[in-house]
């Protein structure tokens, strides 16, 4: 691991980690932020900001060091060539053990709409207590998607769980927190998109307080150049983790609803994403054709049937909610059961997942925002009344 710790900072009761690569033109802003959060709020605690950067070529160790700030900063990074967010957070996560610190918090380097209330609300609710802390955002009614459609409802449907963005970037944790993840295996896909729902999942495992904090609106670069490869990293994460805790979610279950503990002020609108419709569409039959022959025979003769009408022959895709939770707990029974190439499972999940998200699109385009949260709610509950059926048929 690559180091500059120009403060020789040795120990320190807070840390602020931002992970990094090529966010030259975001970070500085982010830093500015998090420091008036930091002196705004806890001023009276040693504390360092912390760049975790994969060796950015543009630069961004180098304007994160030159940003002024009234707290110290460090800058840590992977080897040259290394890159992968998760490889970020467990460099970040090593120097938090190292330092000693007891609070700590973590944002996207690509933030537009952060304020010092951030800090605030993450940090202040781990020094109430809490050993997680994930946000609650106000976003566009078709950003997140893989939250929307996969991990929220999944997470609350077969484990229990109502955390609305589990996947969001933005958290806050206890020393105690870091020490459970860093004992656990980092799987490949962990060392990239996969961190974000591999750090809540591992917090649903070890039992520690979990709360939620209303940011208010985020901004920030798109995902959508990156959410081929994000979604099968996100995916095989959750799948696995699944696979290999089944005491988790094997079992009646009452839901759950982290509380909701520090809310901001952000009364920004999320800014307009306009998706195209039929290049999602068009799509999610293209990845379809790909990948549905090698996966064809592990499906029930109902499902195929259902499936094969849809994306072979009408090609009109009609996934609303009920069919979209059957959809997944069947992909998750096949993931789990199937001897064959898991890879290929995912990769046919992630085309009926752009069906659904075209759909969705299609459903929701005139409707308002909060018509359109509703719906995400109601998708969520989808799963949950559906997962007695799931578990009965793994029972089998």
């Amino acid at each position: 691991m690559i180091e500059e710790n120009p403060s020789r900072i040795k120990k320190a009761k807070i840390v602020v980690g931002i992970p990094s690569f090529c966010e030259a033109d975001s970070i500085s802003y982010v830093v500015e932020k998090v420091d008036e959060g930091l002196e705004r709020y806890f001023r009276d605690f040693s504390k360092v900001i912390i760049n975790s950067d994969n060796n950015s070529p543009d630069k961004t160790g180098q304007i994160f060091l030159k940003t002024k700030t009234k707290t110290p900063k460090i800058y840590i990074s992977t080897p040259p060539g290394i890159c992968g967010k998760g490889n970020n957070l467990f460099n970040l996560f090593l120097k938090i053990k190292e330092l000693e610190a007891e609070w700590a918090m973590v944002v996207d380097a690509d933030l537009k709409s952060i304020t010092k209330e951030w800090v605030k609300c993450l940090l202040g609710s781990v020094k109430k207590g809490y050993d997680f802390v994930t946000p609650f955002y106000s976003r566009h009614k078709f950003d997140a998607s893989i939250t929307n459609h996969l991990c929220y409802p999944l997470i609350y449907g077969l484990l229990g769980y109502n955390i609305r963005q589990p996947i969001g970037g933005d958290f806050g944790f206890s020393g105690k927190m870091v020490s459970f993840w860093l004992s656990q295996r980092w799987k490949e896909s962990v060392k990239n998109f996969g961190i974000d729902i591999f750090m809540t999942l591992l917090a649903i495992k070890s039992g520690l307080a979990i709360a939620q904090v209303n940011l208010g609106t985020k901004i920030h670069k798109p995902s959508k150049p990156k959410l081929n490869q994000m979604f099968l990293e996100v995916a095989e994460t959750l799948f696995s983790f699944l696979k290999e805790n089944k005491e988790l979610w094997q079992k009646k279950i009452e839901l759950r609803n982290p509380p909701l503990v520090c809310q901001t002020r952000n009364e920004t609108e999320p800014p307009n994403l306009d998706l195209n419709y039929q290049e999602i569409k068009e799509m999610a039959i293209s990845q379809f054709q790909e990948h549905y022959k090698s996966v064809k025979s592990c499906f029930s003769k109902k499902m195929s049937n259902l499936l094969e009408k849809m994306f072979l022959k009408e090609r009109i895709l009609k996934i609303n909610k009920e069919l979209w939770s059957e959809i997944v707990y069947e992909m998750l029974y096949i993931y789990h059961r199937s001897g064959g190439d898991k890879k290929e499972v995912l990769k046919l999940l992630r085309a009926l997942y752009f069906g659904r998200m075209a759909f969705f699109v299609k459903e929701n385009y005139y409707n308002p925002q909060e018509e359109a949260e509703k719906r995400i709610l109601d998708q969520a509950r989808e799963f949950f009344k559906k997962r007695e059926r799931f578990l009965m048929r793994f029972g089998k």
